[in-house]
């Protein structure tokens, strides 16, 4: 079983009927700000590691940004949505698409070109969807605001 296979497995385990309580309560919402709280330790971790050359931070802070990313995939699996192996065939499906300097064998004469055909990239996978950037400002108002409450409860500990 590899590392990611035992992490599913744990987490069907604690939403399951004998698994944890609070896990079992958990939905896309509910998960909100530990989200943006694992995001950010993320950053803290990447700090860490510049400032001191201590990896560990960063190691454990992704892991649990992961654990995230595994737990909203198993909600969405439980609701019929979609799976994590789903969510990792788009971002693979992605990066090979906005790399074809890597992966299709095309030359770039310059990184200028390069760049324009990432953005060029990034237009076609966007149309027909360019709805959805309406709901960032939202969301980035909304990160901020968990990002303070987030604040506020580790003050309080």
């Amino acid at each position: 079983m590899t590392e990611i296979e035992r992490l599913k497995t744990i987490v069907t385990q604690l939403r399951s009927k004998n698994g944890c309580p609070w896990d079992r309560a958990q939905t896309h919402e509910s998960l909100k700000p530990e989200c943006i709280e694992e995001a950010a330790e993320v950053i803290c971790g990447i700090n860490i590691l510049t400032e001191t050359g201590d990896p560990e931070n960063l190691k454990e802070e992704l892991g649990d940004l992961l654990l995230q990313v595994m737990f909203h995939a198993a909600l969405a699996e439980e609701e019929g949505l979609f799976t994590f192996d789903d969510v990792a065939k788009t971002v693979s499906d992605k990066m090979v698409r906005r790399h074809p300097h890597v992966f299709s064998g095309v030359t770039f004469v310059s990184h200028d070109e390069q760049l324009q055909a990432w953005d060029e990239i990034k237009k076609t996978e966007r149309i027909g969807n360019e709805w959805r950037e309406a709901y960032l400002p939202a969301a980035f108002s909304e990160a901020q605001v968990l990002i303070l409450k987030a604040k506020a409860r580790k003050h309080c500990q």
